[in-house]
């Protein structure tokens, strides 16, 4: 059965270790410190994961997970083939930043040892639920993932991030890394993510960009609904995201010591990480700033050993 119980760790950091108390404003106009976006993003990700337990919207399918199905989307598939490409059975798997953590299950069900992290206390709390009724065991760990417990460090062949994870970095070399420290030499990080490029946009048709494409920059926002279902139940709806653009992400490995082994940007998905594409005809999602243009990349993955 699934261990539920989990080690809920200070998140705090030495002084030395941030990028400055002052990251930006809240939506209210305040000035806010990366102790309060912290406690803003707990909130929320608290909301949405009691939202999307309810398994109503398009990504979070508690029954077909309890019957075996493998909720990775093709792109993942992929990576993990290059994070793993012996399999998973007998490695040691951190499921970083895990949130109801379909992931670790099925990664339990594939042999490994695995841990999800999360910053979200009810976001492990549905995950242990429904590891449990996968009949897998999980080690839960609550911890804010730019700030893992030392006692992580250089215990996992992968660290797994996936889709919608640094955007919730404030710090991006902070968050690389900590996953350099997890991983044991030879291990590897999997990143797959939304590609900045999508991610400026709060509309395609017609296309307006409201978010920058990189730079560090953290923005608040106070938007109703989440990516799973814009009707979601969600009462701490303020949130704070930075840009960091696809140089940035590949600069921070690098000063983190980890060796870039593979970097693709992805113009075709099966899935829309933020429900704004209609599928074409051969059933993938693309994004296209104008009628007949060709596609703009949707995702991107990073794999890099230590």
């Amino acid at each position: 059965m699934a261990d539920d119980a989990t080690t809920d760790e200070a998140t705090t950091d030495d002084p030395g270790d941030r990028r400055g108390d002052e990251l930006g404003f809240a939506t209210d106009g305040r000035r806010v410190d990366a102790a309060e976006f912290a406690a803003i993003n707990a909130r929320h990700w608290d909301d949405l994961a009691e939202a999307h337990d309810r398994g109503t919207g398009r990504f979070y399918d508690t029954d077909a997970l309890i019957r075996g199905e493998n909720p990775l989307w093709r792109v993942e598939r992929e990576g993990l083939a290059l994070g793993a490409p012996d399999g998973l059975d007998g490695l040691d798997v951190l499921h970083l930043q895990c949130h109801l953590a379909a992931d670790a299950i099925h990664f339990a069900r594939q042999g490994a040892r695995v841990t999800g992290l999360d910053a979200s206390l009810v976001a492990l709390e549905r995950a242990a639920a429904r590891a449990e009724r996968c009949g897998v065991d999980v080690r839960w760990v609550r911890a804010d993932a730019s700030s893992p417990p030392h006692d992580l460090d250089g215990g996992f062949d992968l660290v797994w991030a996936t889709i919608g994870v640094t955007g919730w970095a404030h710090d991006l070399d902070r968050w690389t890394a900590a996953c350099a420290r997890l991983l044991r030499p030879g291990g590897r990080l999997v990143l797959i993510d939304v590609h900045p490029l999508y991610g400026m946009f709060a509309t395609v048709t017609p296309p307006v960009a409201d978010f920058p494409y990189g730079g560090g920059t953290v923005l608040a926002f106070d938007e109703g609904g989440s990516y799973d279902d814009p009707d979601a139940p969600v009462e701490a709806t303020e949130a704070a995201v930075a840009a960091w653009d696809v140089g940035q992400h590949v600069a921070a490995a690098v000063r983190a010591g980890l060796t870039i082994e593979h970097l693709a940007e992805h113009t075709a998905s099966e899935h829309d990480p933020r429900g704004m594409l209609t599928p074409e005809a051969d059933g993938s999602c693309r994004l296209r700033l104008g009628p007949g243009q060709p596609p703009v990349p949707l995702l991107f993955t990073l794999v890099a050993r230590r």
